[in-house]
């Protein structure tokens, strides 16, 4: 029994381009003007001036070097308690981190960055009060909100914890960010109609504001003691995979 029994600018490579001062050898010879000197001469006189005068200013290090049509680098901010942040495990084997690691292997993915903002013992309140901060500075394209547990662990008001999740949603899609909202639910010992109160929070918020929805994260193993930690409560390493299977069904069509 466990406390749950029954979420970079790329350069894209391509051919290697002539420099910029061989193609200008390719501009057609013609004849010499008045002062001697033809259009050819000419237009490498001028690309030898503007990469003089870009080299002298450091310029030159600073030019873009993603090709015309390039795209521009996503965000994925993953706001979340301790079940995001890696608690009691060696850095980098949370799901977060396993996620990164798959959008990183993937064509699609390579076009994405992963933030991952969750802090220990986090709150929806505290998710709140972090989140416009988190939006200007990260900017993101995609936002994924995994709170709530701490706020029934701590037995604090389920409508309050129902007001911050919808309050989430509206900052992070006003800010232009898409959300994508991860669910919990609750061990039989808070009682069972207090738990369907728990669980419905996620769904109602899916349905009434069209949000994608997991609907629990540690589905499939969360009533099993040997996939957690002593403490019952947060998931071993093996278990991170598993985590990132149920979070990837939903989450991989929104990238």
């Amino acid at each position: 029994m466990t406390l749950w029994s029954k979420a970079r600018t790329r350069s894209r490579g391509g051919e290697n381009e002539p420099g910029i001062l061989a193609r200008c050898s390719t501009v057609p010879a013609r004849s010499p003007g008045a002062a001697g000197e033809n259009a050819r001469d000419r237009l490498r006189r001028r690309y030898l001036h503007l990469a003089a005068l870009l080299a002298g200013t450091s310029l030159l290090s600073s030019l873009p070097l993603l090709p015309a049509g390039a795209a521009a680098t996503k965000t994925l901010l993953v706001l979340g308690d301790s079940l995001s942040a890696e608690y009691g495990l060696a850095r980098g084997d949370g799901w977060v981190a396993l996620l990164e690691a798959r959008l990183a292997a993937t064509p699609a993915g390579r076009d994405w960055r992963v933030v991952n903002a969750s802090i220990s013992g986090e709150t929806t309140a505290g998710g709140l009060t972090r989140l416009p901060q988190l939006l200007e500075r990260h900017r993101p394209t995609l936002t994924l909100i995994e709170l709530g547990s701490n706020d029934a662990l701590r037995g604090l008001a389920l409508t309050a914890t129902e007001s911050n999740l919808r309050r989430m949603n509206e900052l992070a899609r006003a800010a232009g960010s898409g959300v994508l909202l991860v669910g919990m639910m609750l061990p039989p010992n808070f009682g069972a109609a207090y738990g369907r109160q728990f669980a419905g929070i996620f769904r109602r918020i899916a349905d009434s504001e069209n949000v994608p929805l997991v609907p629990f994260l540690l589905e499939g193993f969360g009533e099993d003691a040997t996939w957690f930690q002593p403490d019952r409560i947060h998931p071993l390493a093996k278990a991170q995979p598993r985590m990132l299977d149920n979070v990837w069904p939903v989450l991989g069509p929104l990238l």
